[in-house]
């Protein structure tokens, strides 16, 4: 009881990480002091294993093997992830928004982390050096996070089945799998991603059903297999090379249900053996690697939430830039159709010199009126058109070139 209890301390202390930052020294000094406690035990776990003292070969102890390889592991993956974090220490690219803040500067998370503080970037995003060094620290505890998962389904394989959870299933596989999953794992020709595509995957509860009732056919299958009675195997319509073939098939689905769905809760089995399990250096090493798994999946959420925030704000940068492109010009338009210097436009008939009957109209208003008040102008103003050369207009250019009629002239 009280170990289980230690093991629950240590998973608060990193259930603290609200926020991708530095752990303060106070909780990094707690957690590698808790970290001591927990692993000392293991000192004291050895088994003989024999050693050459000059001519004499004599036992002697030593670590157990288990926890003399993965405990040094495991040990390296916490470095590697508490370093992740003291790397955001001093970094003014994004930040988040402290308590004393307003509701409207500290923002509200719209999806299922309602209760995490929301990061803050600039306005245009973050920049590219920031970006990349983002993802390179996301790579680094994702590949912390798979490591830790590995030692930790090793470490659960080892553990034997409890009994109670033996005596909870049913008599074979078919009635643990259900007729339909059962005739899809036993065809002659098995393909696990067709299987898992003909499955409900929609919810973890549906996941963790399936999961639950693959891995009750499998601990079913193997005691059937290591039954040494041979009235069962006689008995059985099952041959034990079809079992074997049945077996690997559905370790083969747990194995990609583990890759696609990572943090799915324990199982049925797991939990079992936890509970039931005798072994101390057994579950320290399990504690460890899970504790390591729920703080990298932390850091890459975090990391995440960041990343996520830059995209928005570059998607809101990009619309308000295409805006202005679309706005500019209009109101360029307007200002130059100001009412003060009046509509400004220009037609292909003004740019071509087509609008020869308005200046002729207007060149006749203006004789008439000159006419009415100096006749002798008039008069002048004819014998001096005559004596200049006519100025060929572009119609007419046009139809000396094409033969160009004006549609009163072709009638």
């Amino acid at each position: 009881m009280c170990f289980l209890i230690h093991c629950l301390v240590l998973a608060s202390v990193f259930g603290e990480q609200n926020r991708l930052e530095a752990m303060p020294p106070e909780r990094k000094s707690r957690w590698t002091k808790e970290i001591d406690w927990l692993l000392s035990v293991t000192d004291h776990i050895v088994e003989f294993v024999p050693s050459q003292q000059g001519n004499m070969e004599i036992m002697k102890t030593q670590q157990r093997k288990d926890l003399h390889m993965n405990i040094p592991a495991l040990r390296k993956l916490d470095a590697i992830l508490v370093a992740c974090l003291d790397n955001f220490k001093g970094q003014n690219e994004f930040y988040y928004a402290s308590k004393d803040a307003s509701e409207a500067e500290k923002g509200t998370r719209k999806d299922d982390k309602w209760w995490l503080p929301a990061p803050k970037v600039p306005p245009n995003g973050l920049s590219d050096v920031t970006r990349k060094w983002l993802h390179f620290q996301k790579d680094s505890a994702n590949q912390v996070l798979k490591a830790a998962m590995a030692i930790n389904a090793m470490v659960l394989s080892e553990m034997e089945v409890p009994e109670n959870y033996i005596e909870s299933l049913p008599k074979n596989g078919r009635a643990s799998l259900g007729d339909s999953i059962y005739k899809s794992i036993t065809v002659e020709y098995f393909d696990p991603d067709l299987f898992l595509s003909s499955l409900d995957l929609s919810s973890e509860h549906k996941i963790l059903d399936i999961k639950n009732r693959i891995e009750a056919s499998i601990v079913i299958w193997k005691r059937k297999m290591n039954n040494k009675e041979q009235k069962s195997l006689l008995g059985s319509s099952v041959s034990q090379e079809k079992r074997e073939l049945f077996e690997e098939r559905a370790e083969t689905i747990l194995l990609i249900l583990k890759q696609r769905f990572p943090g799915l809760p324990q199982s049925a089995l797991d939990i079992s053996k936890i509970q039931y399990n005798k072994d101390v250096g057994h579950a320290i090493l399990e504690s460890y690697s899970r504790i390591l798994e729920s703080l990298a999946f932390t850091v890459i959420s975090r990391i995440e939430d960041v990343l996520h925030a830059d995209t928005q704000a570059q998607n809101s940068s990009t619309e308000k830039k295409r805006d202005r492109c679309l706005v500019t010009p209009n109101k360029a338009a307007a200002d130059d159709q100001s009412p003060a210097d009046g509509p400004i436009s220009t037609t292909l008939l003004d740019f071509m010199g087509w609008n020869i009957a308005d200046q002729a109209d207007t060149e006749q208003k203006k004789d008439s009126a000159d006419e009415t008040n100096d006749p002798g102008k008039h008069t002048a103003k004819v014998a001096n058109i005559s004596t200049t050369p006519k100025k060929v207009s572009y119609i007419e250019k046009l139809e000396h070139l094409g033969g160009l009629r004006s549609p009163t002239e072709r009638h």
